[in-house]
């Protein structure tokens, strides 16, 4: 696959370009639109071609990813809504820092990543049960938070 050249120059600049773009306040939003692309290829790429123990890696990277674009959802409102005045509200920031709630979160996923993979289920099932967890966890706080 490495013999492809230019496909993989192309990847490996638009991920320095990702980051670059991550590290800064101002385009963090665009850089975290600009990597979940990338990585959702490179993570397409390694579950098909069976790749021992990346895929693993490129999911959690593939995660987190989604976690930052929806960290910002407020800033891509325009894509969701017709364009009013009315319903196009300044984003506010998420009161999630400081909780203890991700921390457990946290250290439940860790968990059941290990005892998955302990168990020994496929790769597949522990990526989508971590994801279910995740986003269980997620609405759950938010419906906690009201």
């Amino acid at each position: 696959m490495a013999e492809s050249g230019l496909y993989w120059n192309f990847i490996g600049w638009s991920q320095i370009l990702a980051g670059g773009l991550l590290m800064t306040q101002r385009f963090a939003s665009l850089g975290a639109a600009v990597f979940f692309g990338i990585i959702l290829n490179i993570f397409v790429i390694t579950v098909s071609y069976g790749f021992t123990g990346t895929p693993i890696i490129t999911g959690l990277m593939l995660l987190a990813v989604f976690y930052l674009l929806i960290w910002d959802i407020e800033k891509w409102q325009f894509l969701f809504r017709p364009y009013t005045n009315e319903n196009l509200t300044a984003p506010q920031p998420l009161q999630v820092i400081g909780k203890p709630f991700w921390e457990i979160l946290g250290l439940a996923l860790f968990i059941l990543i290990i005892t998955l993979y302990v168990i020994g289920y496929d790769i597949i099932i522990q990526m989508a049960s971590c994801l279910l967890l995740g986003l269980l966890g997620f609405v759950l706080f938010f419906s906690l938070s009201k």
